[in-house]
């Protein structure tokens, strides 16, 4: 049962509190994030991760999909936490879910919260998601939390561990990369990112780590994607959308998160309120990004795909055509709330 006191930063105090309970009596804990996790994902897994480490827990590591880390993830790697999908067990005494919305994020591991309650263990969820299911048996979820690293760094704090370099990293990446580069940081966000530095982190190395270092075959793929943007100005409510799609053959030789940073380059066009980028992910299977400059809410668009997110940044999985995903997507931002 969940207390019914005021909320304080979108959960009860009584919600924090168990969750340190049950984070501070754990041996075993099996932290994951989304799947194709960006920083904010990895950098909360790896965070708690070493904060429990340091308490004497055993703790691993993981996402669904892919088998192997991220390149650009790599920075975070700290504490030999990270396992692959493949070696998670198939329940967990207590398993921890960062950044991530629903089970379905966690794509081959998506029943996991699942088996490990019926084998009576606990699910606590970390998120910041508007779009949050609550699917754990402890729920930290505050919507107006900067990044999921945040909420994982008052946790840490509350558990008392040390926060060193490798630690204060793995939170800077999170509030990094969510806030646009401190674009859509609030005074106590740069509070925040004061003391990760104070404690040693390095923000241009970690910036270009995260964000600025990819493959020389990049480029052509940037080249044939933003070859076929569109713009149309009567779109998403007559505010504008910008799109593209970033197809198969579009990524041969470059990883998947290659795809991922498209929608930072199309978003910052002038004349459209609506950014979407579309790229496959099998012969009829699209994932969606979504972001919007402040007018609209892209979170209800992705809803109507049963994606999620933010506001102004949200996304989804379909099955269809491009034309046909494209055409779906026209509608739902043609009745998606004004903000």
């Amino acid at each position: 049962m969940h207390s019914t006191e005021p909320v304080v930063d979108g959960y009860t105090q009584q919600d924090l509190c168990q969750a340190v309970e049950l984070l501070a009596a754990a041996e075993e804990v099996t932290v994951l994030g989304h799947l194709n996790p960006d920083p904010d994902a990895f950098g909360s897994a790896i965070a708690l991760g070493l904060a429990l480490k340091e308490r004497g827990a055993r703790v691993r590591v993981s996402f669904g999909a892919p088998e192997e880390l991220p390149a650009s993830l790599a920075v975070l790697n700290s504490g030999d936490l990270f396992v692959p999908a493949s070696a998670v067990p198939a329940t967990a005494s207590l398993l921890v879910t960062v950044d991530c919305a629903n089970p379905d994020r966690l794509a081959g591991l998506a029943d996991l919260p699942r088996s490990t309650v019926a084998a009576g263990g606990q699910v606590l969820v970390i998120d910041h998601h508007l779009s949050n299911s609550r699917f754990g048996t402890h729920n930290l979820v505050d919507v107006a939390a900067e990044s999921t690293t945040v909420i994982v760094l008052r946790l840490i704090d509350a558990l008392g561990a040390t926060l060193t370099e490798p630690l204060a990293r793995a939170v800077y990446a999170g509030l990094l990369t969510d806030t646009g580069s401190f674009r859509r940081a609030r005074p106590s966000t740069h509070e925040i990112a004061a003391r990760l530095l104070a404690a040693g982190v390095d923000p241009s190395a970690t910036g270009r780590a995260l964000t600025d270092t990819h493959p020389f075959a990049r480029l052509r793929m940037l080249s044939s994607v933003l070859g076929r943007a569109v713009l149309e100005p009567e779109a998403a409510r007559g505010l504008g959308l910008v799109h593209t799609s970033v197809q198969l053959a579009d990524l041969v030789g470059l990883p998947a998160e290659e795809a991922e940073s498209v929608i930072d380059i199309v978003r910052s066009s002038s004349e459209a309120e609506v950014a979407a980028v579309l790229k496959q992910a099998g012969p009829n299977r699209w994932t969606g990004s979504l972001r919007a400059v402040g007018r609209l809410d892209v979170n209800s668009a992705a809803s109507a795909f049963g994606g999620g997110g933010h506001r102004f940044a949200a996304g989804f999985t379909t099955e269809g055509t491009l034309t046909e995903v494209q055409d779906r997507l026209r509608a739902a931002l043609a009745a998606a709330p004004l903000v």
